[in-house]
């Protein structure tokens, strides 16, 4: 077994995923305040076309971090063919940028020019499934390295150089980069060997069941192009995407369950998932509340335009509420199952199995929200743009949280799950009472100034306000946070002894 320790390396996973906020949020403001709607809004066309070609690269990650986790030799295998493989899903990205050109107002030449991302893309999702399978805490700090390089790689192209959404691009990709070069040296010991066809061949052969959950994927970020197609625009999607920026600070705290997937398939102990669970409530409730209470000065920073999507964020960030909880209980699940341990286990069994049965919900559950959506759009799409996306967020939560309480109903049959009401109702209270008493404040003397830093420097005031507001109270009235604190500073101490 590799020792994973699912409480360090989730709480390494969450400090760094806060750092990545900021940096997340640097980033996105530099982006923002220099493009258009219209060029805001096919960078995130960009991002979703991408989803449906690097699917594919599944195939290789799904399998390496399961049999990392469980011993086997599989990284340098993995390496190898997860470049082969993304040279044809480059091609078959150019083929679906040409059609989508064709049907919005979206460059064709800023289409094809996100084409670059995929090698990239694929070469990191592979070294992170390796890191995944062996040092959980490592995809973190790749992430980190990430966020690190984008920033000033976007302060050159896009703010200085104005290269707009081509800028936007070629800083990813030098992310992407500093990221692959991080992974490459954390996995280093699983990268060495000979080249193993039998790994190939085993991937090939089962490759309809990472497939299966990644198709699921497809039709999920289907909606991305939907909206755009029948809109005819891409402009709807520079404020659906600036209101996600703003909710998806609400959903860092499912990296802090990153390692109960890999040590539960390395066979830990389920009391695993349990800590995960109430650390998951710790954190998201507060952070649910910073993106909802600050919705409306986040979205201000990034660009004023983008103000009149505060109710979205709101929305939005419940739904993300949500989706920590599903991360946890499907990851959970798909942890405990053991089909694939025995080589020869045939069609059958797969088809029995957790591996196949939960993207089977999965792929209900994205059905039904692609096809509401687009039947919405057909209905409204004499709307405004903003009003459209907004019931766009509606339907989402609508059909978001009935999945979320079956999942949690199925995760209890593999679980025992004991959820302390005392605890969350703390965490509840004091975070309406924190950040609540810091909206009414900032309603009170927050001057919306157009000019960014002297906007940020009086927002950040009320941010640091809210947050160390929330950590000092909860760690004067509750136990299991003292202790959170306490084994956090004995972490540090320790690393400052060595």
């Amino acid at each position: 077994m590799s020792g994973i320790r699912v409480t360090y390396s989730g709480l390494i996973s969450f400090v760094i995923g806060l750092g990545s906020i900021f940096t997340g949020i640097i980033f996105t403001l530099i982006v923002t305040r220099q493009l258009t709607p219209e060029e805001f809004g096919s960078w995130n066309l960009i991002s979703g076309m991408i989803v449906y070609v690097i699917l594919i690269e599944s195939t290789i990650s799904y399998w390496a971090t399961r049999e990392i986790a469980r011993g086997k030799e599989s990284g340098k295998t993995a390496v190898l063919f997860s470049g082969i493989f993304s040279i044809g899903a480059l091609v078959a990205y150019i083929i679906i940028a040409h059609f989508i050109a064709q049907q919005t107002d979206a460059k064709e030449s800023t289409l094809f020019l996100g084409a670059i991302l995929i090698p990239v893309m694929f070469l990191n999702n592979t070294l992170t499934a390796i890191n995944l399978g062996w040092k959980p805490h490592a995809v973190s700090y790749g992430k980190l390295a990430f966020e690190i390089f984008k920033i000033p790689a976007a302060l050159l192209l896009v703010y200085f150089l104005n290269l707009g959404v081509e800028g936007a691009i070629i800083s990813t990709v030098f992310a992407y980069i500093a990221s692959i070069g991080f992974l490459i040296y954390s996995g280093r010991k699983k990268l060495h060997g000979i080249i193993e066809l039998f790994y190939l061949k085993k991937w090939v052969k089962l490759s309809w069941l990472p497939l299966y959950p990644g198709l699921a994927s497809i039709v999920y970020v289907l909606d991305v192009t939907i909206f755009s197609v029948i809109t005819g625009t891409v402009e709807g999607l520079a404020f659906w995407a600036a209101a996600l920026a703003v909710a998806a600070i609400s959903m860092h705290s499912r990296v802090i369950s990153n390692a109960v997937y890999p040590k539960l398939l390395e066979g830990g102990n389920k009391e695993h998932f349990q800590n995960s669970f109430m650390l998951i409530m710790f954190f998201s409730i507060p952070l649910a509340a910073l993106s909802i209470t600050f919705a409306k000065p986040a979205l201000f920073s990034l660009n004023p335009i983008y103000a009149i999507a505060a109710p979205m964020v709101v929305v939005l960030t419940i739904r993300g509420f949500a989706e920590n909880l599903k991360f946890l209980f499907v990851s959970s699940i798909n942890g405990i199952e053991t089909v694939d341990i025995d080589d020869k286990s045939s069609f059958k069994k797969y088809m029995k199995s957790k591996l196949f049965q939960i993207p089977t919900i999965q792929m209900f559950e994205y059905t039904i929200y692609v096809g509401s959506l687009f039947a919405m759009l057909l209905i409204f799409k004499d709307k405004s743009q903003i009003e459209l996306v907004w019931y766009w967020s509606l339907i989402s939560l609508g059909v978001n949280i009935p999945f979320a309480l079956y999942f949690y109903k199925l995760t209890r049959k593999y679980f025992q799950l004991k959820i302390n009401f005392v605890a969350i109702t703390k965490y509840v209270l004091i975070g309406v009472g924190v950040f609540g008493s810091t909206y009414l404040l900032m309603e009170e003397y927050l001057v919306y100034d157009e000019r960014i830093f002297e906007f940020l420097s009086q927002l950040l005031i009320f941010v640091t306000i809210s947050i160390v507001g929330y950590l000092g109270i909860s760690y004067f009235v509750d136990q299991r946070t003292k202790k959170l604190f306490k084994s956090v500073w004995q972490e540090l101490r320790k690393k400052l002894l060595r």
